[in-house]
């Protein structure tokens, strides 16, 4: 059972992990832009375009993105001088806080948070006004 080592563990643990991260983020905002579809309507009758409906779902994105990263980020590098030394028997050769294991994560997980986001802010681009404002 060699695919039973830590390293293929820790990979799939965080694939799970990314998955869940990404069907989340999703899941927000698809249930805001829901929410927000009177709002989004009277915008687009009023003139706003649709990259600029898909901005503002896309702005959202980010800042729950930069918010998550403001406050994970700082978790997670106490977190492993905490338990460094219970550490260096499971991390092969790396160090607990590694720069380029950190930043390979920030940017995958930009990389999901906009992706995310992308069905969310198309959807809200393609609102009709009539429609939105009717269900009101």
């Amino acid at each position: 059972m060699s695919f039973l080592n830590g390293g293929y563990l820790s990979g799939v643990f965080g694939m799970v992990a990314l998955a869940l991260v990404s069907i989340g983020l999703y899941g927000l905002l698809a249930f805001t832009v829901a929410q927000r579809t009177a709002e989004i309507g009277i915008r687009v009758a009023l003139g706003a375009t649709r990259a600029d409906v898909s901005w503002l779902i896309a702005r959202q994105a980010l800042t729950v993105l930069v918010l998550g990263l403001a406050v994970g980020i700082p978790a997670a590098w106490m977190a492993s001088r905490l338990a460094s030394h219970q550490l260096d028997t499971v991390l092969f050769q790396q160090t607990p806080n590694d720069p380029v294991a950190m930043t390979a994560a920030i940017v995958v997980l930009a990389l999901v948070a906009m992706c995310a986001g992308m069905l969310p802010a198309r959807r809200a681009a393609r609102i009709d006004p009539i429609v939105a404002l009717r269900n009101e």
